[in-house]
């Protein structure tokens, strides 16, 4: 072959592939992925004038659902925001649509299986009840267990920060540092923050945010502490460490007067829990026996004043041992 031949060939290859590429190129620029993202922020921002100065979020919005219709049906009840921030608290990966899918899949298992057990009426309407409510304590257990180490960490963190500021790093460093180093669940709480800094909110929204997330005192008062001083100065690290001493002191006590109260929350325990247990193995071993209380009038009115007495005096227990420190 003549080698000028070749040679045309070969650049007219080459020519082909560089317009093929300039092709992608200007595709990618105009129609694709980033350029929608580009399009999509321009038109909020003609939005934002149109709208005189209204605030737009460039934080990312916690999902109901993955499904966009149904986000938007659910997107219609502000009450669901406290669903959404109570799985937000128990660090749960569960969305809000999940959690009421599976309340309502437990109410109709509910209405399946209850008729064909042949409870009595008044058990059947609690267990109608508690069942679909299941989901909702446990968020509320692990939201409860997830606080109690969010606290216990708080000294440390409290130190960690101090120590820190005497090296001379910033504050929000710091967070960062405490994010990547300590463990969780603090270190995602704080870490959350600094992204959220770094997204461009401003540093007193950004702790604001977090003592929502996290409705503990003791984190309360490190944010006070932290804003006091933006607006007026002072030696913050000396701030942190005498919190850090207060939160200690305060889960000692916390610690011993649970330890003094433990008899008396075990005993509202098995006075609580006892009339029901007794009920339920009647009702397995002889329920001809217990039967009068749900069929005779008089034994029905019994059950409602003992149903009263036990829940008065189950409150009145717990106001007694409960004691906030």
């Amino acid at each position: 072959m003549n080698p000028w031949l070749a040679g045309f060939f070969v650049l007219l290859f080459a020519a082909l592939i560089l317009l093929l590429e300039a092709l992608w190129i200007w595709w990618s620029a105009a129609h694709g992925s980033a350029a929608r993202r580009i399009a999509k922020r321009l038109r909020l921002m003609a939005a934002q004038s149109e709208r005189q100065g209204e605030r737009i979020d460039i934080l990312k919005q916690r999902s109901y659902s993955r499904h966009a219709r149904l986000e938007h049906q659910l997107r219609r009840y502000s009450s669901l925001a406290l669903l959404d921030r109570l799985l937000q608290q128990a660090g749960a990966t569960w969305s809000v649509a999940q959690v009421l899918g599976s309340m309502l899949a437990l109410l109709l298992a509910a209405l399946g299986l209850l008729p064909l057990l042949h409870l009595p009426w008044l058990l059947q309407v609690v267990a109608l009840l508690v069942l679909p409510c299941l989901p909702l304590l446990l968020i509320w257990r692990r939201r409860q267990a997830r606080l109690i180490r969010l606290e216990q960490q708080l000294p440390e963190a409290a130190d960690f920060f101090a120590r820190a500021l005497c090296a001379g790093h910033s504050f929000a460093n710091v967070m960062q540092m405490v994010g990547e180093e300590m463990p969780e669940p603090i270190a995602g709480e704080f870490k959350f923050t600094y992204e959220e800094i770094n997204y461009g909110v401003p540093m007193n929204e950004a702790l604001h945010n977090m003592a929502v997330r996290v409705p503990l005192t003791d984190l309360r008062y490190l944010v006070i502490a932290v804003l006091i001083q933006r607006e007026s100065g002072g030696n913050l690290a000396e701030v942190l460490g005498n919190i850090s001493r207060l939160i200690r002191a305060r889960l000692r006590l916390l610690a011993q007067v649970r330890v003094m109260s433990a008899e008396g929350r075990m005993s509202a325990w098995i006075l609580g829990l006892l009339p029901l247990g007794v009920l339920m193995l009647m009702v397995l071993t002889n329920p001809a026996y217990i039967r009068v209380l749900w069929t005779d009038p008089v034994g029905i009115r019994l059950m409602w004043y003992a149903l009263g007495m036990a829940a008065v005096g189950v409150v009145w227990m717990r106001k007694l041992i409960r004691i906030h420190v």
